[in-house]
């Protein structure tokens, strides 16, 4: 009431004998509120000095550790058709099991008998290239013939240039001795003729010596043509020299032009041989490439390219394979902001999709349904996504993981770093500043080492 009158009740009434006054108005309650706001005020200042885990989340999926262990599609290298399929979705395939048949569709390789035709080309020219070596060695043995009788005229030729310059030294003793003799016999005429006008001599003896004067002279004639002859002979035979050079000279050149044309065919012959055996070994991997294997153990996943008659080109996809033997990790991500305080070999607990868990960030201790994992693989570039890519893979020392977790599966991931009291975390986050640096203690060692 707003207690405006005069005549004021609460002043000459008292509720004080009555129950209900006592059990509305008494005190005691207020005492018990009042150790309760104390208490909880203590053990939350004792809570705020509490050690706390900084952490690092982050979302990913659960992967392979290697590559080769990861799911895969196969693709055909060259372009077909399905004509048969020998497995089906879900099957266990064993490395080099066969998945499917296909067949050809390019006009230039649907010939069945291709392969064999083209060995009998490539035959073919491998008979042709024993033909020209065989002819090369006949144009070889030809040009070791000619050099052979070149030799042998050559040897004749000049043999007979001798002979002629033997004649001609011969011819000129003959010239030079019959020069003498015609002068001695100049001399005995000259003076049996100043002899004979003189009276000592008779006009017999002066003819007689005539007659030798001028058979003297018919010899020195005769010498002379003979030198001449012999001379002409050795020009001759010098001239036989350089036209056996020639001929010979000639009819090498031409042999060995032959030989070079064939050595130059042979070489042409080997080189289609050589393209003809790539392309008999190009079509029989061809035709190995008809049937698609599985390269490694595993199961069938899904048919992408199904039917049969279906045609798809060169690299299409056309079934999915997972490996069967393989060892998981973690591949998950974290902003930029977070990369400096991720480390090799760094704890990392994860929670997976599917498999319950209680989980206190600050406290994985007493976390329940977790399991350990380290660090092995820190990306060095930025994802599409805009963080970056981490791979974790299970710690040896801990737990193993689930074996029913498949590859594909969600993944939360925490990175635990150092330990901070709960009222610094709460003030860090308010600010919105960062977890604090952090360095495990191996690097530390490995850094002060350096």
């Amino acid at each position: 009431m707003l207690n405006i009158s005069n005549n004021q009740l609460n002043k000459k009434v008292t509720l004080a004998p009555y129950k209900a006054h006592a059990k509305a108005f008494r005190n005691t309650h207020y005492k018990y509120f009042n150790q309760f706001l104390k208490i909880f005020a203590l053990t939350g200042i004792v809570i705020l000095f509490l050690p706390w885990t900084q952490n690092v989340t982050g979302n990913g999926f659960v992967t392979t550790l290697t590559p080769s262990q990861r799911p895969q599609t196969i693709q055909s290298q060259i372009p077909g058709r399905v004509e048969a399929w020998f497995v089906k979705e879900g099957d266990s395939v064993s490395k080099g099991d066969t998945i499917l048949y296909i067949s050809e569709i390019k006009n230039e390789y649907q010939d069945p008998q291709l392969v064999a035709r083209t060995n009998q080309q490539r035959d073919a020219k491998s008979r042709s290239v024993v033909s020209y070596s065989s002819k090369i060695d006949a144009l070889e043995n030809q040009i070791a013939a000619l050099r052979q009788e070149r030799a042998l005229k050559q040897s004749q030729a000049n043999n007979k240039l001798r002979q002629a310059e033997l004649k001609v030294t011969s011819d000129s003793i003959d010239f030079q001795a019959a020069k003498i003799n015609f002068e001695i016999a100049e001399r005995q005429f000259n003076r049996a003729e100043t002899l004979q006008n003189e009276g000592l001599k008779s006009v017999a003896d002066v003819e007689a010596k005539r007659l030798k004067l001028q058979e003297t002279q018919a010899k020195l004639v005769s010498q002379e043509n003979d030198l001449l002859a012999s001379r002409n002979e050795v020009l001759n035979a010098q001239l036989e020299i350089g036209r056996i050079t020639a001929e010979y000279a000639d009819k090498i050149a031409k042999s060995s032009s032959e030989r070079f044309t064939a050595e130059s065919n042979q070489a042409n012959t080997e080189a289609e041989v050589t393209k003809l055996e790539n392309q008999s070994a190009n079509y029989q991997i061809r035709n190995d490439l008809y049937y698609i294997t599985a390269p490694q153990s595993g199961f069938i996943n899904k048919a992408i390219i199904g039917g049969i008659g279906e045609t798809f080109k060169e690299g299409q996809q056309l079934v999915g394979i997972m490996p069967a033997n393989y060892d998981v990790a973690v591949e998950t991500f974290v902003d930029p902001i977070d990369l400096p305080l991720i480390h090799l070999g760094e704890e990392v607990r994860i929670q997976f999709d599917g498999w319950p868990a209680i989980f206190f960030s600050g406290w994985p201790n007493v976390s329940f349904g977790t399991y350990a994992g380290e660090v092995v693989a820190i990306e060095r570039f930025i994802s599409d996504n805009g963080k970056f890519r981490i791979l974790i893979a299970p710690d040896p020392e801990e737990n193993p993981w689930p074996d029913q977790v498949r590859v594909g599966s969600g993944a939360y991931t925490i990175a635990l770093l150092e330990d901070v009291p709960i009222w610094y975390e709460l003030w860090r986050k308010l600010n919105g500043f960062p977890p604090n640096y952090y360095r495990p203690d191996d690097a530390t060692k490995d850094q002060k080492k350096k």
